[in-house]
């Protein structure tokens, strides 16, 4: 019998702080029991002091547990309590193998926010067996990176009423004041870059069987591009999520003999004059990850080489309150499904569904959203999980469970509208 629901590690980072308040809100309603863990004590018991004045909600009954990425004992014992650990300490890529480890040794089924694909698809390639035998969850991505776009995909094959091809996704952050994000972010997109090379290799273990080859190709749109669709200029997005989607293709293809949609992701700009400044910030931050003295300047000097967007302070509550995010999806197929994943169609797709997810800020408020409402899922909704266990990405997790809507009752919207492009 395990003490608790769920348990957040590393309560008191930045971003664990606002997991920790998003559970106090929703634990009486959804009826589970759920502890903090972290290094220091003394910080745990100030941070529920705190939340319970913000939130104010009694947490005299929420568990405190002392561990730390460097004491195996200490995340094994951890893990042994709790039914899910929500894992908040990043970057994954230096502190999220052994939260993993132990979770899947000790059969506790687990999720985590990282953006980092690397690390995500080797805990895939290292630990899926094992979490599979022993009958637990590890499901990564489970943030901004990449629920939306997961999910959001897996919503508009399931709206679209035949077979789609491709999906292209276009990220808008709105925000009255500029708003920035925290130095892990900053950190494991350095490292992220520095170590890309790896991702290769990684793939040819992880997917040793090709995917079809898909026509009509999914063109790329080049580095800069005004989109009429959203009405503003637009480049390649760096992040995670076009790797988390295409695992979920991946394994609804072998899973499933689903044929696997073609996507690639962009991000809007609000000026032609602010695309040109992040083309320029992206050259800049690909030669200095590229070198070890490079990557200690970025990581030194986190404010000035990405032009204000990160640093060690984080976002004030009021950049937070007037920050919101628009990912738009738009897919293109046609009305009937073939036979087999491999055939090939005789005409160009023929019809278009566009799929709108928003919600508030999305690196600290819509992330706690999205972890805890993942979380509670593995909780209370086994029967509609895929395998008896494994490591997955969102979609491919989630995509028979009830988890859209209950962000849709948590504040995230996911909106539908048809049509045709012909």
């Amino acid at each position: 019998m395990r003490d608790y629901s769920l348990v957040i590690f590393g309560a008191t980072g930045f971003t664990g702080q606002y997991v920790v308040e998003e559970v106090a809100r929703i634990a009486e309603e959804e009826k589970i029991t759920w502890a903090i863990a972290g290094r220091n004590a003394e910080k745990l018991t100030t941070l529920l002091q705190n939340v319970e004045k913000t939130t104010g909600n009694s947490l005299k009954d929420v568990g405190i547990i002392k561990a730390e990425v460097s004491d195996s004992n200490s995340l094994c014992e951890m893990a042994k309590k709790g039914k899910i650990v929500l894992n908040c300490v990043g970057p994954y890529r230096f502190y999220g193998e052994a939260v993993v480890k132990a979770c899947v040794e000790h059969a506790t089924s687990y999720v985590d926010i990282s953006g980092e694909p690397q690390f995500l698809e080797r805990m895939q390639l290292e630990y899926n067996t094992a979490a599979y035998e022993n009958k637990c969850y590890i499901v990564g991505a489970c943030g901004f990176d990449s629920i939306p776009a997961d999910m959001g995909t897996c919503l508009l094959e399931d709206k679209f009423g035949g077979q789609v091809n491709s999906i292209e996704t276009f990220l808008n952050i709105r925000s009255k004041k500029r708003a920035h994000g925290h130095f892990p972010t900053w950190q494991s997109a350095i490292y992220g870059f520095a170590y890309a090379n790896e991702l290769k290799p990684l793939r040819k273990k992880l997917f040793p069987e090709r995917l079809p080859e898909l026509k009509p190709k999914l063109k790329s749109r080049g580095i800069l591009q005004h989109n009429p669709l959203v009405g503003s200029w637009c480049l390649p997005f760096p992040g995670s999520d076009r790797s988390v989607v295409m695992r979920s293709q991946r394994y609804f293809y072998a899973k499933e003999s689903k044929r696997p949609v073609q996507m690639s992701a962009y991000v809007q700009c609000s000026s032609l004059t602010g695309a040109i400044l992040m083309v320029l910030m992206g050259v800049t931050f690909g030669l200095l990850a590229s070198f070890k003295f490079g990557r200690s300047l970025l990581e030194k000097y986190p404010k000035v080489f990405s032009f204000g967007t990160f640093d060690h302070d984080g976002p004030t509550k009021e950049e937070l309150d007037e920050t919101s995010f628009v990912l738009t999806l738009a897919g293109k197929g046609w009305d009937e499904k073939l036979a087999e994943p491999s055939d090939t169609y005789s005409k160009d797709p023929e019809k278009e569904l566009v799929v709108r997810v928003s919600g508030p800020e999305p690196g600290y408020v819509a992330t706690p959203i999205f972890m805890v409402q993942a979380a509670l899922v593995l909780l209370c909704e086994t029967d509609k999980l895929p395998a008896k266990g494994g490591v997955f990405p969102p979609g491919a997790a989630f995509a028979k469970t009830s988890l859209i809507e209950r962000l849709i009752k948590r504040g995230i919207t996911f909106e539908t509208g048809l049509k045709t492009t012909r």
